[in-house]
């Protein structure tokens, strides 16, 4: 069947059409969630109901991802970089389904509408990934955060929680302040809120160094910093991620961080190649010490969680690297990192999730002790996770892949960033003192005598990790096809440092009217 060609005055529903089905569906959902007691049969009950709708959304997207193409510009787009990054924000959504019904019976949290609310979660997610227009930008965003602060705070047991949960919201609302503020900045540089638009006014005008567009690019990547946990914006993360549920920790993660990274991309490459010179600096700088802080603070971290988060903010600043080549591999690149880094970090917390005690304890890495005595199978399913996110070649599977093709966003760059590629390998190294020391800990320190070995998996957690390991290790092995995918309709790079023509400011795959 040959591609639509959407007419105009469907294309917007069209385009909009598995965010739309998300959103109705997660609406009637909530429905349902709000109509019984709540009970941990309903919020199963609920949960199978959202992971199935996951489901027809994510068939959705993969059908518009070969069937809907158009061929003017406009706020929402249909490129592959946008269903592409569906595929992964659904993949995300689905595994904190799966692990959140699983840990809510163990936490006895019998809320129905926490799966509910990762559903709106992730509707705001795809509209950030589609969006080419700073208005649906900021739509997504709120969208997203409101519901995922909910999820934060969702075990009313918990100080911890509600701790996490209410910085998590007051630093929101007060990064959102500035990412508002710098869209009205850029929109009274330019006279537009559209990308493309944005871009061709800029080239058109001579605005590339304009101060009041520079400020506002300025105050986009401090609300931008925040929302991917970049530092030194990163200050929220280790006791929001600590404090969650381990679910939504992996949600917030990965999932959060992989749309926030799209709309990031996309705003970047499509409203301001001509201004590369005036925001490149800033986005090696920010990458070179979120790198730097992340893989440092780590290493001296014991409670796993935390830990996790630091590992989480290092990632941030390799993504950064991709972000700051301008080249273009960079979408396909850093689609591809998030995929990897997606699969690896549920995998470790639904292992997390397995080792946990129960009232509010934290899950430190000496329990980790000796796992490979008492489960096999768990210790080498963790220690997958760990090599993928160091990205140790053949056993890291797609983890070392996405570390390499990031180096080739950077060294293939307009611009080669080789100083940036530099930090990157030896911030990696760094890594390895606490990926590892995981791994030593479950394979070469005996189990404590009188330990409690782990309980059983359940059912769902056991397959979220199965698959993880499973789709790491095939990655690892046939990388090109979904980089392929990825690449065709990517934002082109930006051919030199000073300022780009006006067709760079377009997907090749282009956008809605």
């Amino acid at each position: 069947m040959p591609p639509f060609d959407l007419s105009i005055p469907a294309q917007l529903t069209a385009a909009l059409g598995p965010d739309l089905l998300l959103m109705g569906g997660a609406s009637l959902l909530l429905l349902w969630a709000a109509w019984r007691e709540p009970s941990q049969a309903h919020q199963r009950a609920v949960g199978y109901a959202s992971m199935a709708l996951t489901i027809v959304v994510g068939a959705y997207a993969i059908w518009s991802l070969y069937q809907l193409r158009s061929a003017t510009g406009g706020p929402i787009a249909v490129d592959n970089f946008r269903w592409m990054a569906d595929a992964v924000i659904l993949l995300g959504t689905l595994f904190t389904i799966a692990l959140s019904i699983d840990d809510n019976e163990r936490e006895n949290i019998p809320v129905a509408e926490s799966h509910v609310l990762v559903l709106f979660a992730s509707s705001g997610m795809m509209l950030l990934a589609a969006a080419q227009d700073l208005m649906i930008v900021f739509l997504g965003i709120e969208l997203m955060s409101l519901s995922v602060y909910s999820q934060a705070g969702i075990n009313r047991r918990s100080a911890r929680g509600a701790e996490g949960a209410l910085k998590y919201f007051l630093l929101g609302a007060f990064a959102t302040a500035f990412l508002l503020y710098g869209m009205a900045l850029v929109y009274g540089a330019t006279g537009t809120t559209n990308l493309a638009d944005i871009s061709s006014r800029v080239t058109r005008l001579g605005l590339a160094h304009s101060p009041l567009l520079v400020i506002g690019i300025g105050l986009l990547l401090i609300g931008f910093g925040f929302k991917v946990a970049a530092a030194p914006f990163h200050m929220w993360a280790p006791d929001v991620y600590d404090g969650s549920p381990s679910p939504i920790t992996a949600y917030m993660a990965a999932t959060v961080k992989a749309a926030a990274f799209a709309a990031l991309l996309r705003v970047w490459m499509e409203a301001f190649p001509a201004a590369f010179a005036a925001w490149q600096p800033a986005v090696a700088g920010l990458a070179v010490a979120t790198m730097i802080v992340g893989n440092a603070i780590g290493l001296a971290q014991r409670n796993i969680k935390r830990m996790l988060a630091y590992s989480s903010i290092a990632h941030a600043g390799f993504l950064l690297v991709a972000l700051a080549a301008g080249s273009t591999q960079s979408g396909s690149a850093m689609l591809f990192y998030l995929l990897a880094y997606t699969l690896a970090t549920f995998g470790a917390f639904a292992v997390i999730i397995v080792m946990a005690r129960g009232n509010d304890r934290p899950v430190m890495i000496d329990d980790f002790a000796g796992l490979w005595s008492v489960r096999p199978w768990l210790a080498l399913g963790m220690g997958i996770m760990m090599l993928s996110l160091l990205g140790f070649p053949v056993f890291g599977g797609a983890g070392f892949f996405a570390k390499w093709y990031v180096l080739q966003a950077a060294l293939q760059s307009p611009t080669p960033q080789t100083t940036l590629a530099v930090i990157l390998v030896l911030t990696t190294v760094v890594s390895a003192g606490y990926y590892l020391y995981v791994v030593m800990v479950m394979f070469m320190k005996p189990r404590p005598e009188g330990s409690i070995a782990p309980g059983a998996t359940p059912a769902l957690t056991r397959a979220v990790v199965v698959f993880s390991v499973i789709a790491i290790l095939l990655l690892g092995i046939v990388p090109d096809r979904f980089v392929r995918l990825a690449r065709a309709g990517i934002m082109h790079a930006v051919p030199t440092a000073d300022a780009a023509p006006a067709a760079t400011a377009s997907t090749a795959g282009t956008a809605t009217p």
